[in-house]
């Protein structure tokens, strides 16, 4: 069995494999293997509150394990119920034909997937040196240049000018936009 990549619509990726999987059991074809959209954990914290979600690595795709005929294309069968599955687009190739992924793709995939779910991230948009406005606290509205990034504690260390001197400023990532 090889990898594939089908387009699907936006958002209903979660949908669609599941649709997928339950029709692939139900017609009992087996030349379709793994059904999977990579998430990741997503660490956000407001206020002090922190909170875990899942984001979609590659949003708008989902990612299958399929076996295909000599020419290159899917088993009728499978094909036909993949195509008629509400939200699914096509495969990524050319003319009809489906490209299977390289090997190196596959394993930083699947890698992705099977990273433990225990160690959510906090996605911090920022990077030293960025200029960014204060829009929240007792700083809101004064800009300043991003000085260092805690990403354990989503704090970002702003260096801002008060009355003419340059002040370090711990502010959480939240109250912080670029300018």
């Amino acid at each position: 069995m090889q990898w594939f990549v089908l387009r699907v619509a936006s958002n209903k990726e979660l949908q669609v494999r599941d649709a997928l999987e339950n029709k692939m059991k139900a017609e009992g074809i087996e030349s379709v293997g793994r059904i999977i959209v990579p998430v990741e954990q997503v660490k956000r914290i407001r206020a002090g509150k922190q909170r875990v979600h899942k984001r979609k690595l590659y949003p708008g795709y989902v990612f299958m394990e399929l076996d295909t005929k000599e020419d290159g294309r899917a088993c009728d069968d499978a094909w036909f119920v993949i195509k008629e599955t509400m939200g699914v687009g096509d495969f990524i190739g050319t003319e009809g034909v489906p490209t299977a992924m390289r090997d190196t793709e596959v394993s930083k995939l699947l890698n992705e997937i099977e990273r433990p779910e225990d160690t959510p991230n906090i996605k911090v948009d920022f990077q030293k040196g960025d200029v960014v406005k204060i829009n929240d606290g007792a700083f809101e509205n004064f800009e300043g240049t991003v000085d260092a990034i805690d990403p354990e504690r989503g704090v970002v260390r702003v260096i801002v000018s008060i009355f003419g001197r340059s002040t370090p400023l711990d502010i959480e990532y939240w109250q912080i936009e670029k300018v």
